[in-house]
């Protein structure tokens, strides 16, 4: 009989209780081996950077850092937490022994009876979360901590105060951390003190009688006083802070320092303020004896009242009544100091104004002579011609070129030539099969550098190559030719182990090859692959056959971040660069050491200035700081572009910033000596140091505080005239300037008048770095008055011309597309001569051929087929001018027609596209390519056809004025051709 009292039918029973003794020894090993999972990926990241740090030799960086971050950390986290835990201790030690008989106390019994057996827990949790979030705040005040400590002088004071620069560059900004670091102590103290205060009846909210015990108040006075006190320092140093500060003038929000009101109002309130600031902050101390809020009180609102009244009602009083019935003379003398420090700052106060009149009296033999002497004109534009470097040299589809190719110099027969070059990079977009073996092993590298001469092109209008094909064969002699580490080069590759890499293909197949360098993390190491394995999120790394004895890891590939990481207080330019530089390719980037703290000198933001129609994200400058009022090319960087090898050389010996960080990471910068002879043939004046002080000459070209003041003389950087709505960026060019004997090696710009389209100045600087002028900024400022035109009104000239753009409108025949070069432009005899190369991209082909080139000077264009003759046409004397207009047929009276007559022409032009459009859809690219070929040259002859019809047609005007009558007499008859 089953048992009543059993409540159901017999069977198994489920016990429900603790876990058996296994599966509480299986969660301990779970949960065991995720706080060590958990561990291990924290662990890697730190690793894995250690491990890098250490590969490029560069181990010093990463401890110096390392332990400084740490140190900060510790001491102002425990400073933090010992500061408020101290005045919670301190709260609770003061706490009355017995609370009042009060509904609001007996509310609190509560609280403090379930506190009552955790008050040892809460405090130390409470003090390790401020000392925690303190101290990482403080590790990221790094770079501030190692200024102030190696600071060195800069030998120079401001006009105010007398103080070093440095003082203003390395000591403030500490001194602003630190009393940051204070005013939060304070306040954290304070809230948590009166807290505690509450918590224990120290204070009371509705009980009658007194509101605060005498402890509290002594204690909460205290707190308060220090707080005060912290204010009269703050206010102390404001004093100084009004030489950095930026504030608006004259429309502008990048102005600096001082001015009248600031000197007159703002500083000596300041110093009152400080005053009252510490007798108030005397007022609470003293509180402790008195034990009442009363003086305090009123002495603190006397502080906010004079903070209103002299901090603010003050200067707003001076301004209107003192400064602005006469604001230029009130403000000339700040004026003065400002210009002053911005052009010392920015290293433009040796720039060299001279007046130009834009207009040139000189002959026209004269004239040509001088336009092959005075500079050697680019056009082939770097920033047009990288599809035909990937056309003509890309070799295989998983290579690829810069969008923007870079321009440098190179000797032949021992004479230096503007080259254009680019490295062959490896493109894991164009791999033919992707998969983690290819992407990662197999395809690894680029090879070979590109280059072309700057100053021609071949027959075919494409580069005239003296470095090309693979394996590399031209000018540059035997070098290291495989790129592992390069502009394009952004994911990481694992090398020098079992699996073989592609190195290069040719007619006789794919060459392998096995990389030899010690560069990369060695992964033989289980510990190193693992922590690569989550590091890069890839399990493979782990366990992969492909990685074994001899394998590296190469990361961080591209020349910019390689130099930011060794040395993060550098801001890098946005354009590295390569060359052959003993017998390797080197990539030459240049570095900046910058400062925000320099007293009168206006701020830029670097992203800003250094922006122009060709820039991009990958090129964009940025500082640590957003916006700078200081800056050196103090440093020249190279990166081995097969060994990622990094070589930091002190080019500047005089910048105290780099002095600075010198001193705080020595032996990671090489002394100027330390550059080789081959090295130095390469190092030119950096684009993007350019463009900022290009920005800031806009305005601080004038040294008269009464000119700057008025803005009468303010210029304007042009729009780029081919990219509309950006900046015209600046061009390397080999040129002379009015007063030098020789051409230089040059960077040039051009300014134009505020609002205006005319050309106001020309600027050049000398950018060879053996040259004994480099750096040397030289401005030639054209009249206000003259109408000489700017490079949009040259552009707009060309464009508008009946005879070009007829001509124009043939290069545009069959779908072709017509590209404009860089508009260049040279200072010529007093005149300015423009050069701008024209690129036509074929139909059916996807890349430009230089085909035209564009010339004007004063009020003569030219559009040929070369430079010389563009030139000629221009300069021509009267004769030869009247000889190409009237034509060989009106000199003798023997007729002498071109071979074939501008309709014929076009005729042959389309009866060539349609054969290569055949050709192309049968795939017969030999056919394809010769029709090609005729349809050019059609096009050619009616170009031509073109001319000598324009020729004739003036000749037979009735005032004989030249082809621009005849073009227009021709229209009006219907014959455009």
């Amino acid at each position: 009989m089953p048992d009543r009292g059993s409540g159901g039918p017999s069977g198994p029973r489920i016990r429900v209780g603790r876990p058996s003794r296994r599966a509480r020894t299986l969660l301990m090993t779970v949960g065991v081996l995720v706080v060590l999972a958990m561990l291990f990926v924290m662990f890697s990241g730190f690793w894995t950077d250690w491990l890098w740090y250490r590969s490029v030799e560069y181990s010093s960086v990463f401890t110096k850092t390392l332990w400084t971050k740490i140190g900060l950390f510790a001491v102002f986290g425990l400073l933090m937490a010992v500061a408020v835990g101290f005045n919670i201790w301190l709260a609770h030690r003061l706490r009355p022994p017995l609370s009042a008989m009060s509904l609001e106390q007996q509310s609190l019994d509560r609280y403090r009876m379930g506190l009552a057996p955790y008050k040892k827990w809460v405090l130390l949790g409470i003090t390790a979360l401020v000392g925690l979030i303190s101290g990482a705040s403080a590790a990221g005040q790094w770079r501030t901590w190692l200024m102030w400590v190696n600071g060195v002088s800069f030998g120079s004071k401001d006009p105010q105060f007398h103080k070093d620069i440095s003082f203003y560059a390395f000591d403030l900004p500490f001194y602003r951390f630190l009393l940051s670091f204070g005013f939060a102590a304070a306040i954290l103290s304070l809230v948590a003190a009166a807290l505690v205060h509450y918590l224990y009846g120290g204070l009371r909210v509705t009980t009658p009688g007194a509101r605060a015990t005498a402890q509290a108040t002594g204690h909460l006075s205290v707190l308060l006083g220090i707080f005060v006190g912290l204010k009269a320092v703050a206010y102390w140093l404001d004093r100084y802070g009004l030489a950095v500060k930026s504030g608006d003038f004259k429309s502008t929000d990048s102005w600096t320092g001082l001015k009248y009101v600031d000197a007159n109002a703002y500083l000596p309130a300041k110093t009152i303020l400080f005053i009252i600031a510490i007798i108030c902050a005397l007022l609470f101390f003293a509180t402790i004896w008195r034990r009442t809020w009363q003086l305090p009180v009123i002495g603190f609102g006397l502080m906010v009242l004079s903070a209103i009244l002299i901090g603010g009602l003050y200067p707003a009083l001076v301004q209107k009544f003192q400064v602005a019935p006469n604001e230029q003379a009130k403000e000339t003398p700040y004026i003065e100091k400002n210009i002053e420090a911005t052009r010392k700052a920015y290293d433009i106060d040796d720039s060299e104004v001279r007046d130009y009149s834009g207009t040139s009296k000189a002959g026209n033999e004269k004239l040509r002579n001088a336009a092959d002497t005075t500079a050697s004109m680019r056009l082939l534009d770097p920033n047009v011609v990288s599809p035909t470097f990937q056309q003509k040299q890309q070799v295989r589809g998983y290579y690829q070129f810069p969008a923007t190719l870079d321009v440098d110099r190179y000797k032949k027969n021992g004479k230096e030539q503007d080259t254009v070059v680019g490295l062959r990079e490896i493109n894991t977009s164009g791999i033919p099969e992707k998969n983690w073996i290819n992407e990662h092993f197999k395809y690894t590298h680029g090879y070979g550098m590109v280059a072309a001469k700057g100053t021609s092109v071949d027959k075919d209008g494409a580069p005239a190559f003296t470095e090309r094909d693979l394996p590399p064969k031209g000018n540059l002699g035997k070098y290291q030719g495989r790129v592992y580490y390069g502009e394009k080069t952004t994911q990481y590759s694992i090398v020098g182990g079992p699996q073989k890499e592609l190195d290069y293909a040719d007619d006789n197949g794919e060459k392998t090859y096995t990389y030899k360098a010690k560069s990369g993390v060695n992964l033989s190491n289980p510990i190193n692959r693992a922590a690569y394995a989550v590091n890069f999120n890839e399990p493979q790394i782990l366990y992969s056959g492909a990685i074994g004895e001899g394998s590296r890891i190469l990361y961080n590939r591209t020349p910019k971040e390689r130099v930011e990481a060794v040395a993060p207080w550098l801001t890098i330019d946005g354009d590295p660069y390569p060359a052959v530089v003993d017998g390797r390719i080197k990539w030459i980037v240049d570095a900046y050491t910058t400062s925000n703290g320099y007293p009168y000198s206006s701020r830029t933001t670097l992203g800003d200035t250094t922006a122009d129609s060709l820039t991009d994200g990958q090129r964009t400058v940025v500082a640590q700081q957003n916006r700078v009022n200081y800056i050196r090319n103090s440093v020249k960087a190279t990166v081995d572009a097969y060994t990622g090898k990094v070589d930091m050389y002190q080019w500047d010996k005089k910048d105290p910033v780099l002095k600075t960080w010198m001193k705080a990471f020595p032996d990671t910068v090489k002394p100027k000596s330390a550059i080789s002879n081959d090295l130095m043939d390469h190092l030119r004046y950096p684009q993007d140091l350019f463009k900022v002080q290009r920005d800031l000459l806009q305005t601080y070209h004038v040294t008269s505080p009464s000119q700057f003041y008025s803005g009468s003389e303010r210029w304007q950087v042009p729009d780029d005239p081919t990219h509309k709505g950006n900046a015209v960026p600046p061009y390397y060019l080999s040129m002379k300037m009015p007063e030098q004997k020789a051409q230089q090696f040059q960077l040039t710009t051009t300014f134009n008048p505020n609002k205006r389209e005319t050309l106001g100045a020309f600027m050049a600087v000398d950018a060879d770095a053996r040259s004994s002028d480099y750096g040397k900024l030289r401005l030639l400022r054209l009249p206000p008055n003259t109408g000489v035109a700017g490079p949009s009104q040259v552009q707009s000239k060309f464009n508008s011309d009946p005879v070009i753009a007829d001509k124009i409108n043939i290069l545009k025949k069959g779908d072709s597309e017509v590209e404009y070069g860089n508009l260049l432009t040279v200072p010529l005899e007093g005149g300015l001569l423009y050069v701008e190369p024209v690129y036509v991209r074929g139909a059916g082909t996807n890349y430009p051929r230089m085909r035209k080139v564009l010339v004007a000077y004063n009020e003569r264009i030219a559009f040929e087929d070369s430079l010389d003759q563009a030139l000629n046409k221009v300069f021509a004397t009267k004769g030869q001018e009247s000889d190409e207009r009237t034509g060989p047929g009106d000199q003798g009276g023997e007729e002498n027609p071109p071979s074939a007559t501008v309709e014929e022409a076009l005729k042959q032009a389309q009866t060539a596209w349609d054969k290569s459009e055949k050709a192309r859809e049968k795939g017969d690219w030999e056919e394809y390519g010769k029709q090609q070929k005729a349809l050019e040259e059609a096009l050619r002859d009616a170009s031509e056809a073109e001319q000598k019809d324009a020729g004739k047609s003036g000749s037979d005007g009735k005032n004989g004025s030249g082809g621009d009558s005849g073009s227009a007499d021709k229209r009006e008859s219907g014959g455009d051709g």
